[in-house]
Formats: structure tokens, sequence, C-alpha cells
């Protein structure tokens, strides 16, 4: 008899227990939904499934009477605009400093304290700091992101770099490869499969920290347009707006998995085959 653990799901089954707790959610916000409505026609937490649907087209397909902005789309474009500039110089800065404090202990031992102590503060906590020093503008919005992940990339990488085979290093410098050398052509290619995964786990909180700037100082983007309509209660906005997030950051941690198979087939395995 064939233990639980080891039993595995075809194709198909695969799919059907990926969407069964989607499927749950929705019945059950449906119920409710019906229930409270039932009571109470205006009722404005839980609203029914054709006022979400005329919400999402006159955000999406109406253009605005004030701007003439067509809201979902302009909004979608200055979040992202902020979320990949914020990851980008991240990922930049988490490579390269990670590298550097894994690979060099001249660099590590007077910048690896002082990168945990960074990581260890609240991004939220300085955010009134860094309204302060950069303004209202976009550029504090970046810069909260990449306080946000950069010092976690950065750890990541370097315990990453710190992993890496002794024995390929002592190989490296018996065959006469200088320290540079070592760095850019043995722990580069070895460390860069490794960024693509600490980006997948940080962007959660790069989008958590995207939509806390933007709901206390913004004029457009996802953030700003939940906390607007919150005053109004209208849920109707808010819940297809969070479950557009949702989807743009599934989308982008879908693109990076896929990137990285395609790039380091060797690192994930026969096939490029990633787990997760």
């Amino acid at each position: 008899m064939a233990r639980l653990i080891n039993r595995q799901p075809d194709r198909l089954g695969r799919w059907l227990l990926a969407l069964l707790p989607f499927v749950i959610v929705l019945v059950l916000y449906l119920l409710n939904s019906e229930a409270r409505l039932a009571v109470n026609p205006n009722d404005k937490l839980l609203p029914s499934f054709p006022a979400i649907f005329d919400s999402i087209a006159k955000m999406a397909f109406e253009p605005s009477r004030r701007t003439g902005e067509y809201l979902l789309w302009a909004d979608t474009l200055s979040s992202l605009r902020l979320l990949l500039m914020g990851v980008g110089i991240s990922a930049l800065l988490g490579l390269s400093v990670g590298l550097l404090n894994g690979g060099i202990p001249l660099i590590r031992i007077p910048f690896s304290p002082l990168v945990t102590t960074v990581s260890l503060i609240p991004p939220m906590a300085i955010l009134p700091i860094l309204f302060i020093v950069f303004g209202l503008g976009d550029l504090a919005k970046v810069m909260l992101i990449v306080i946000g992940i950069c010092p976690i990339l950065i750890r990541d990488l370097q315990l990453k770099t710190l992993s890496l085979p002794e024995e390929q290093l002592i190989k490296a410098q018996t065959l006469g490869a200088t320290s540079w050398q070592i760095l850019l052509r043995m722990m580069l290619p070895q460390v860069l499969p490794r960024l693509f995964e600490a980006v997948r786990l940080t962007l959660g909180s790069a989008w958590l920290f995207l939509i806390a700037a933007e709901a206390i100082a913004a004029t457009q983007g996802l953030g700003y347009r939940i906390f607007l309509v919150r005053r109004y209660l209208d849920m109707s906005v808010i819940l297809p707006y969070v479950v557009w997030i949702t989807l743009l950051a599934f989308a982008m941690d879908w693109l990076l998995k896929v990137t990285a198979r395609k790039a380091f087939p060797w690192y994930f395995g026969r096939n490029g085959e990633a787990q997760g």
C-alpha cells in the first residue's frame, strides 16, 4: 500500500488541487455576499459580483472626468514603474555588495555588520525620515523599497557566495586566477541564479512597501487608489484592486521563475525544473 507521503497527483490532479482553494473562497464569498445583501441591499462590505464588474469596467474602460485617464491602467503603470525601479536597484546593489562581502574578507568584516543592522530596521519606521530627506515624490517611494529589500538580498547572496565549495577557490588560485577573475568568472555565475530566487522571495515585501508609501503620499498608483476609496467604504473598487495587485505580483514571480529556468538550467536540475 502506497504511503500518503509518496502519492503524487497526475497533471490534471495538480491543476484541480491548485484551483480548489480559490473555488472554495469564491463560493464562500458569494454565499456571504448574497446573505448580507438579502438583509441590506445597500451593504458595502461584500458587494455582489455585478457591482464589482461594473466598478472594474468604470476604472479600466471609462476615462476619468477629472483627468481623462483610464484610472486602473494609469495606477498600474505608475506603481509598476516605481516597483521595477526599486527592485532593479536593489537587485543590482544586492548582487554587487553580496558578492564582494562573500568573496573578500577585508570587505565583509567591516560591511557585513552594517548590512545586518540595516536589515533589522523596520522600513516603515523610517518612512517619515525618507519623506523629509527625499521629499514626497517618487524618489522616497523607491528608496523605501531599496532600504526594505536590498539588505535582505545582500545577506542572502553573501551566504550563497560563502557556501561555494572551497575546493573551487583553491583550484582557481592554483591555476593563477586573480581575485577579480575568481569573483567574476567563478563566483558570479554560481551566485546569479540565487539572485532570481532571492528577488522572488522579496517581491511581496516590495509591493508592501510601495503600497504603504503610495497610501501616505501620492496622487496616483494602486495603493493611492485603494486608500482614496477607503473613506467611502467602496469595496467594489478595493477588492478588484487587491486581486489585480496579486495577479501582477504572481505574473512577475512567474516571469522570474521561467527566466531563471531558461538561463540557468544547470542550477535547477534536469531540464531546468525548479521547485516552487
